[in-house]
């Protein structure tokens, strides 16, 4: 495979750096092993996956979890250690509510 190619001209500039993170290294990573645009769009079917919960055909699914296997474990570990968000019901928003009153 040609592997010459700039993955930099890939970057969305409204993409957030933390999915631009994980999708350039796994470009970086397969970029010699299939064509330019096989590479491209499975990179982005990573960051669906990991960031939307995006889902898709099984085969495509194992696909890509093969190919980024080492690659997820990083991106996983930092995720751990970042500020989560709780969601509450809205029953519960509303008795919190009228009992600080």
């Amino acid at each position: 495979m040609e592997d010459d190619w700039e993955v930099e001209k890939y970057r969305n500039k409204f993409e957030p750096d933390e999915q631009w993170e994980l999708k350039k290294k796994f470009m970086e990573t397969h970029k010699s092993l299939f064509p330019e645009d096989r590479v491209v769009c499975l990179a982005q079917v990573l960051v669906n996956m990991e960031f939307l919960g995006t889902k898709y055909p099984a085969e495509t699914m194992k696909t890509v979890a093969e190919l980024s296997e080492e690659i997820v474990g990083e991106f996983r570990e930092r995720q751990k250690t970042r500020l989560q968000r709780t969601f509450v019901g809205a029953a519960a928003a509303a008795s919190a509510k009228v009992n600080r009153r």
